[in-house]
């Protein structure tokens, strides 16, 4: 199948790649989470499997989440995330997920929704799961999982011109489930950078989220990224917390030589994400969707455009348009 995009503007193509490319690397990923890590050597293919078991090119609990977030966006009529109708469907499409079709969902979130199926709130959806997400990290739980980070894509597209306004929506949409205050820094870092690659079309975004974190916090961040881009991806082992989950994505994009251009560094990024090992589909996840805001949906690989599909039968295209309906 050829690849149809023909984007009107760079910026519409980098916000397409979003959503797209994020699928792309979590359908990469899925057939080796877990599993015993990849040799520097090895190129990972979309050949299904996993923890699934998933279909080759089938995408993950990472994707289906950020889908999601993404449908909620696309009707919120120009409202902001921070309105409470606008937060209700992120938590409503969150809960309809949970009963129609989770796959390989993580035991933090699964502990969250399915709270909030079992007891009603009369503030409403996003009101029960806020409850009981901080009431698990005032609790003293282990809440700085990467399950937040791995679907906060499509939330710096809803406010793609606005900073201050994306950090403050993605670590809302992080409460949901991941209350601790690592989770949403992660969250505000990377939207941030996929904010700014979509306008300007490079990376730097990623170091000026931190401006945007408690002052507090920021030279603990800083540090952090310099480490990601000394070390190979794989150095950041155990993944599944949020912190190693963002060093793994940074380091695998930034220590990839910008020698091929867009295709090929989004392609080499993502397999070297993939090497990393452990929660394999959530950190190239993640670093597919800064990845695809920076080079753009046209920048996908043509077989992995034609094999990319998932829950609810959505394939690319439907994941393209989905993207750009946030937007527009």
């Amino acid at each position: 199948m050829p690849h149809p995009l023909t984007p009107t503007t760079g910026r519409e193509d980098r916000a397409a790649g979003v959503l797209l490319a994020a699928a792309c690397g979590d359908a990469l990923g899925v057939p080796y989470e877990f599993a015993p890590r990849l040799g520097q050597d090895s190129v990972p293919g979309m050949i299904g499997g996993g923890l699934g078991p998933y279909a080759p090119g089938e995408y993950s609990d990472d994707t289906q989440m950020a889908v999601c977030i993404a449908r909620a966006l696309a009707g919120a009529d120009g409202l902001p995330l921070r309105d409470t109708r606008v937060l209700d469907a992120v938590a409503d499409h969150f809960l309809h997920w949970r009963r129609s079709g989770a796959t390989d969902i993580g035991n933090q979130t699964r502990a969250v929704l399915d709270s909030a199926l079992e007891t009603a709130d009369p503030h409403g959806t996003a009101a029960a799961l806020l409850r009981t997400s901080r009431g698990l990290h005032r609790d003293g739980g282990r809440t700085a999982g990467n399950g937040s980070l791995m679907r906060t894509g499509p939330v710096a597209l809803h406010t793609v011109d606005d900073a201050g306004t994306t950090a403050e929506s993605a670590r809302l949409v992080s409460d949901l489930t991941h209350a601790d205050p690592l989770a949403g820094d992660a969250c505000v870092i990377w939207c941030e950078g996929i904010r700014h690659a979509v306008v300007h079309g490079t990376f730097d975004g990623v170091r000026a989220g931190v401006g945007l974190l408690p002052a507090e916090r920021r030279a603990d961040w800083n540090t952090r990224l310099d480490a990601a881009e000394s070390a190979e991806p794989h150095t950041f082992g155990s993944n599944g917390f949020v912190v190693t989950a963002l060093q793994a994505a940074w380091s695998a994009i930034t220590r990839t030589p910008l020698t091929d251009g867009g295709t090929g560094h989004l392609r080499s990024s993502l397999e070297a994400a993939v090497r990393a090992g452990d929660d394999t589909d959530t950190v190239a996840a993640i670093a597919g969707s800064l990845l695809g805001a920076r080079w753009g949906a046209s920048a996908v690989p043509d077989e992995w455009y034609a094999a990319v599909h998932g829950w609810e039968e959505l394939t690319a295209g439907g994941l393209v348009d989905l993207a750009l309906r946030i937007g527009r």
